[in-house]
């Protein structure tokens, strides 16, 4: 297989963009600079925020602060999954909400 083509089908074929679902538990601050790297990376990523909150409130707030900056800040959308998980997407992808007056 030559290398365009094994290029092709890694993305998911001619002129389409392949992304990846990972799940990550988020046990510190420190820990947020990981979860940018992957939605860099063209990843969406849930995140269970639990841990950190079993920890600390304070430190949380400024996660989740610190992930929706970074999620806007690339064009990518974040949403929060119930009350244990958030999910941030990189740019291209968005989060369904329901249908609204515009749709």
């Amino acid at each position: 297989m030559s290398e365009e083509k094994a290029q092709s089908k890694a993305e998911g074929g001619p002129g389409k963009t392949l992304y990846y679902l990972k799940a990550f538990s988020l046990h510190s601050l420190e820990e947020v600079r990981n979860v940018k790297e992957d939605v860099g990376k063209d990843m969406i990523v849930i995140v269970r925020v639990t841990p950190l909150a079993e920890k600390n409130l304070s430190e949380l707030s400024k996660a989740v602060t610190e992930l929706y900056e970074f999620a806007t800040s690339i064009g990518g959308d974040i949403a929060r999954l119930g009350e244990e998980r958030i999910v941030i997407t990189p740019p291209r992808v968005r989060i369904w909400r329901g249908f609204s007056q515009d749709q």
